[in-house]
């Protein structure tokens, strides 16, 4: 791996690792300065929003004034984001922490135009591939530095992801050489104006709508996991976290071994099906479990559906896009990853405050199994068109 290359996957992976901190830790956070779930909620919610409006705009500057600067930026705004969390001592310091996150939340779409600038088209797939190693890993270590760290104190897993960061930082400013030049500014579409022409579009405004279905779903389930486990099993951030390393253990696992012999067996769209709907009885089944076997027990299948459905769903979205518009398509859904991750913490935890423990996950799980029985649906058809405007 060359040294620039290097630095990219560090700075992803210091950016999923503090990600990877915040889930089991900000709830007990919040709760300790007197947030209810609902305002629980409103915190994840207040990362995503900012990093929809932001990361687009991040990513016309890295064409403009160059990618090291903006990775520069990002990664500085997220090391001071954690400063902040590791001193706060109320509640509007929490949520200006994960603004300022958000909104210097371009490291990832900044990163992927990186790799594309240094490296060939015949060893860019190689190259991509280390933003998914990033992902897994940073899933793994992240809850599990929280874990070890939380009986210290809350504020202790914030230092060390502040410290990890400002290193990545140092190692940025280092060894990351510029890749482009100063560009003239091109007129930057809206984010309504890039969605609306391709979700227009029968096909991929079909699995863009599914997109946005599994993320929210799935941000609900992760953003509820460490009020649900404190409520139902009196976890405490320990054990959330310790319990979220594993399922990102599986994760890995069932990316790395399942994932290709059941998409070449049944194809893309009858994995992402197979997938949605298992990880909805999985779901279910955790909703109503009252004991942590039973509980653990759940989160293997549910791992293994969530494995299995977003390489399928993001493979359909790449086939189903031509060739001179998968920047722009990957970024649609990226945008609509975005709103998932938004609105899905929030209703997740206000159904938790307000009708239960149980009941996020619960209606968590008949929105994937909708979202399952929809992508059955799907025809394996030829690519969209693009409308014209007077279409």
């Amino acid at each position: 791996m060359s040294r620039p290359l290097l630095v990219i996957f560090l700075t992803i992976f210091v950016n999923l690792v503090g990600f990877g901190i915040v889930i089991p830790l900000l709830p007990f956070y919040a709760t300790e300065f007197g947030a209810s779930p609902f305002v629980v909620g409103l915190l994840f919610a207040s990362y995503s929003i900012c990093q929809l409006f932001a990361a687009p705009f991040l990513g016309g500057l890295s064409d403009r004034w160059g990618r090291r600067p903006v990775l520069l930026f990002s990664i500085l705004g997220t090391a001071f984001s954690f400063l902040l969390l590791a001193i706060a001592h109320n509640l509007p310091i929490l949520f200006a922490s994960r603004i300022i996150d958000g909104l210097s939340g371009g490291n990832i779409s900044t990163a992927r135009a990186y790799i594309g600038d240094v490296t060939e088209p015949e060893n860019r797939a190689k190259a991509f591939g280390l933003i998914g190693a990033a992902f897994g890993l940073g899933f793994i270590f992240g809850p599990a530095l929280a874990g070890v760290l939380s009986p210290i104190s809350y504020a202790a897993p914030a230092w060390a992801a502040t410290a990890l960061a400002a290193a990545a930082a140092l190692l940025c400013w280092i060894w990351l050489p510029e890749t482009v030049h100063r560009m003239t500014v091109r007129p930057q579409a809206s984010i309504l104006g890039s969605l609306m022409p391709v979700l227009r579009r029968p096909r991929l405004g079909r699995l863009l709508f599914i997109d946005f279905l599994y993320w929210s779903t799935f941000a609900l389930y992760q953003t509820t996991f460490a009020l649900f486990g404190a409520q139902r099993f009196r976890f405490g951030p320990a054990e959330i976290g310790y319990t979220l390393a594993f399922t990102g253990v599986l994760g890995v696992v069932v990316q790395g071994t399942l994932v290709g012999p059941v998409v070449r067996r049944f194809g893309e769209r009858l994995s992402l099906a197979i997938g949605l709907c298992v990880a909805a009885a999985a779901l279910a089944v955790a909703s109503v479990s009252t004991s942590v076997p039973v509980f653990l027990g759940a989160l293997i299948p549910a791992a293994a559906g969530f494995g299995i459905s977003i390489p399928a769903l993001t493979s359909l979205l790449s086939k189903s896009a031509r060739n001179d518009e998968q920047g722009t398509v990957q970024g649609v859904a990226g945008s609509m990853e975005s709103l998932g991750r938004t609105i899905g913490p929030v209703w997740g935890n206000a159904a938790l405050q307000v009708f239960g423990t149980g009941s996020a996950y619960l209606s968590a799980a008949a929105l994937m199994l909708f979202t399952g029985l929809f992508a059955l649906g799907l025809r394996t058809e030829p690519l969209d068109a693009p409308r014209s405007r007077g279409s």
